[in-house]
This record gives C-alpha cells, structure tokens and sequence, in this order.
C-alpha cells in the first residue's frame, strides 16, 4: 500500500515565505498526540493545525481518544481539540479556507451522512455543511483553495455525472461545480497549489488540455484553465508535492531516487536535490525549504543507481531533510523519523515559526512519536 499523492497548503506556505519567518530550529519534536495509523494531510490556521488520514484514534498520554480519521490540535500547546468530524474511509488532502475545512478522500460518510469523497465541515465545530455534495466519478487525490475556487485533482473522470478530465473546480461561495475552469490530463493529478495568479497541478500526466510537452508539472489560469505556456519546466519523474512562494515553485519527485526541485515562475529550473528514495512531500518556511518522503540519505550529487542509491557520497537524513532555498543545499538540521514509507505530508506556519509532518512513522529521532509530529 502507497500513501502518496499529498498536497500542500499552498497559501500557508506562501505566507511563510513572504513574511521571512524563520526557520524550525528545534531537532527534538514538540510535544503532540499521536495517531494509531498513517497521517496523510495537514493544515495550519491560525493557532490550530489540522490533520487527517488512516487513522481512528488519537493517543493522548498514552491513551486512546476517538478520531475517526480527522482531528485537530493546538499547536501551540499540543492539546488535542474537540473537533471530531468523522470520516469512514481516509481522507487524502484538506485545506482551510476561512471558516471551512474541505475534505478530499476515499470515504463515503461524514458523521453519518452520505458525501462522496468530497466534504465541507465548518473549521471551528466541526459540523457537516448541508449545501457542499457532489458526486465523484473516481478518487479526488488533491485541493486547494484560492481565487474564490476549491480546486480538486486525481483520477476522477466526471462530477456530478459532468465530464471532468482528472481536475474540477468549485465556487467557494455557493459550493456548486464551476462550468468554466475544465482542463484536461491525460494521467492522475498527485498535488494541486496556487499562488503568483496560478494554479500549479503535478502528478503522472504527460498532456495537458490535450497537449504535450507539459508532463508531470504544469501551471493553469485560474479562471479559464488554459494552460501557462512559459511554464514548461518537463521534470522527467512523477511529481508528488508542490510549495509555491512569491518567486520560486518547489516540487517533490519520485523515480530513481527521489528529489527536490527549485523553478522559476518561468520554469527555468535553479537547482535539484537528490535522495535516495521519493521525496513525496515539500513545504517553505523562509529561507529553507523541508523535504519530506521515504529516503535515508541525501545524495551529494545527482547521480543514483539502479534502485536509487547515491553513487558519489550522501549524508544520512531519515525521511526528512532541510535544504537553502537559494541553491539547494543540504543544511545542518536533522530529525530521522523511520519506517518505510516515512514522511508523508508537510506544512508550516509563519505565524508560530513550526513546520509539521505527518506520515507512517513512530519515532523521531529516536524517541516515540508515532504518525505526527511538530518542530518549533
């Protein structure tokens, strides 16, 4: 079983870069809750970060608390909130958007009521909205919310019985299916996220709006869908996780060993880091960027063998690394979790300095700190 395919919140990881905030410093985690399965997603807002995932049970002082694959948490103290809509299958991405949280996932009921893989739940009480229903043809893997739209990728072909190529959108507003903004891939969509007047989408795909040259990673109008023809930057492997900043677009790659790259808003590629396994997650916290995925090490140079191991040196990083924005290189900074397919999802927070990761581990830095954990 895979867990990939997270996305980002794309408009928290912009903040954190415009206003400079400074770097997660601590290498010993916060204190936080744990979870009995695989946290996939994460959203900060305001002093609250969201999660969400596989997971049924919240630990708490060693105690299991009920959490049916949603939850949040102060994090500023660590204390597991009240909030407990619960979802019955996992729940892939969600992002906040002023007094919603949107939940995108392969579960069929929230609280009880029927919502096909696609969810609003009011971000303070928890409380399922009765207008946001849809019917998805297919498995919703990404969100994001801007522009006044709730933009979704995956693998779906049609919402609400509508053709929809793999992307959709959706008004913020009155919830209902957008007729204009229909592009079309022509494979899955792993991460979708907006900034700089785009919407960035990356995944399997090799064409988009039925044309090539744009595989893996492309840049949309956020309005009209077409295709940002001066953002052409073609990374030869899947593309699991994006973080855009006011001047740079960060994507997480699989393939022969995993990396992280740096583009310009006009494609140009700046500088690529290589691991030895995927990168499956990335977000900006001023002037570093963290990578998140299932590698051990951090390749010195570019070259990988034939199962991704690094050919000229590496330094060991566990699941998660920090990089300089300015040219990729590896920093200091280390906090190895384990497991197989390690760190799953990133976010970070300008307002309390913290990035936080979610995914299939139980330890960090050697200590028990199972599924999620919080650095400040």
């Amino acid at each position: 079983m895979t867990y990939r395919g997270k996305m980002l919140a794309a408009g928290l990881v912009m903040s954190a870069a415009l206003v400079g905030a400074a770097p997660a410093s601590a290498q010993v985690s916060d204190a936080m809750p744990s979870f009995n399965g695989a946290v996939l997603t994460i959203a900060y807002a305001k002093n609250v970060v969201y999660v969400g995932g596989d997971f049924t049970a919240a630990i708490v002082n060693g105690r299991p608390v009920a959490r049916g694959r949603l939850a949040a948490v102060d994090a500023r103290t660590g204390a597991l909130l009240p909030w407990a809509p619960a979802a019955d299958g996992r729940v892939k991405s969600l992002v906040v958007s002023g007094s919603a949280v949107y939940l995108a996932g392969d579960f069929a009921t929230i609280g009880g009521q029927k919502r096909d893989s696609l969810a609003r739940v009011d971000v303070a009480s928890g409380a399922l909205s009765s207008t946001f229903k849809h019917a998805m043809s297919g498995r919703p893997m990404a969100i994001a919310a801007a522009h006044g739209r709730l933009y979704v990728g995956g693998g779906f072909t049609a919402v609400d019985g509508q053709a929809r190529g793999r992307l959709a959108a959706f008004s913020l507003s009155s919830g209902k299916l957008d007729a204009r903004w229909r592009p079309t891939v022509d494979d899955q969509v792993e991460t979708i996220a907006a900034g700089g007047g785009r919407v960035y989408v990356g995944g399997k795909f090799r064409k988009v709006n039925s044309l090539p040259g744009y595989e893996r990673l492309a840049a949309l109008d956020p309005a009209g869908a077409a295709v940002v023809t001066g953002f052409k930057p073609k990374p030869p492997v899947i593309t699991y996780g994006l973080a855009v900043t006011a001047d740079a677009v960060y994507s997480a790659h699989g393939g022969q060993g995993g990396r992280i790259s740096r583009y310009t808003p006009d494609g140009v590629h700046k500088w690529s880091a290589t691991f030895d396994g995927d990168a499956q997650a990335v977000t900006v916290l001023g002037d570093t960027v963290y990578a998140g995925g299932h590698f051990d090490r951090a390749c010195s140079t570019a070259r990988t063998g034939s199962q991704g191991s690094c050919v000229d040196g590496a330094d060991h990083r566990v699941k998660l690394a920090a990089l300089s924005t300015a040219d990729g290189h590896l920093l200091d900074w280390t906090a190895d979790a384990n497991g197989v397919e390690g760190v799953l999802a990133l976010a970070s927070s300008a307002k309390l300095g913290a990035v936080a990761m979610g995914g299939a581990f139980t330890t960090v830095e050697g200590r028990q700190q199972k599924r999620f954990a919080q650095f400040s």
